[in-house]
């Protein structure tokens, strides 16, 4: 079940997704998240943000919108408070998460992750809205997003996963200028964006009114972004999108996924990923799979 990502191996590809898991210790009081490849912890800012105004969820069919807006108490508590309380409870290099606003917002949170010793790669999220370019994430263009990337590769040594938005015309040629600008992986698809009305009020659930759709809804439209990228680029992808089954594992690992991230799935059930980790032997045996390296990309 083991697989390389980047140089480094995972026991198993199931990573539980930045804002689903926290910093981990949380779901540690649950069950031993040593069963884990790894995780990505919760979206971390150069600076601590308080989040969104509330309500900051709405339920769905098949899914949620959610507009935390990357409430995290800053880097420097990060790794002063979140990383050394994590490290009593989680043995493997940890997957850390980074958002901003400006690139040397990114280049900066980066920097100091870098340093530490359990961060095993830096997950770039490239969805925030670049508050120098007009509002308009760095995600949306292949110029602004490999801006990003060779800044923060400038100031680092670990390997660098960009997570992109879906929220574009083209992703291929966003990953493809991603992987030119020096990225050492891509992780895709972040939320697709989604709004509920509450028919009494007749005004939007969400405080921010639109937000972030997740859940099984949208697994078919990140299976065709992770196939679409996978055979554009020649770096590892981290599939994401929507799952919550082995089977749903190995579907992405046959688009192309070297690694499988699992989000909403770990609101609804705690256990989520320690029961799709324990399920996947079961599933490999049906589908006749010996070794879970051999299947990604061969859809």
């Amino acid at each position: 079940m083991s697989v390389n990502l980047c140089g480094i191996t995972l026991d198993n590809p199931v990573i539980p997704a930045s804002g689903t898991f926290g910093f981990g210790y949380e779901f540690a009081e649950l069950y031993d998240i040593n069963v884990l490849g790894t995780f990505s912890f919760k979206g971390t800012t150069k600076d601590p943000r308080f989040g969104n105004p509330t309500p900051r969820i709405a339920e769905c069919e098949a899914g949620m919108i959610n507009a935390v807006g990357l409430q995290n108490p800053g880097v420097e508590k990060v790794i002063s408070q979140e990383l050394p309380r994590l490290a009593t409870c989680f043995h493997k290099p940890v997957m850390a998460n980074v958002s901003g606003f400006a690139i040397e917002d990114y280049a900066y949170t980066c920097e100091q992750l870098d340093k530490e010793e359990q961060v095993g790669w830096l997950e770039v999220n490239v969805s925030c809205p670049n508050v120098h370019g007009g509002g308009m994430s760095f995600g949306t263009s292949p110029e602004a997003a490999a801006s990003v990337v060779r800044a923060v590769k400038a100031v680092t040594t670990k390997p660098v996963i960009v997570k992109l938005s879906p929220n574009v015309t083209d992703i291929v040629s966003i990953a493809k200028a991603c992987e030119e600008a020096g990225a050492d992986g891509i992780s895709l698809i972040n939320t697709l964006l989604g709004m509920r009305i509450d028919l009494r009020t007749k005004k939007p659930v969400i405080a921010n009114k639109m937000g972030g759709f997740s859940g099984p809804a949208i697994f078919p439209v990140a299976v065709r972004m992770v196939y679409q990228v996978a055979h554009a680029v020649n770096i590892p992808v981290v599939g994401m999108g929507g799952v919550s089954t082995a089977e749903d594992v190995i579907e992405m690992m046959l688009a192309g996924a070297t690694a499988v991230e699992v989000g909403a799935a770990n609101l609804v059930n705690p256990f989520a990923c320690r029961d799709i980790i324990a399920d996947l032997p079961r599933v490999m045996a049906q589908y006749g799979i010996d070794d879970l390296s051999d299947i990604i990309g061969k859809a």
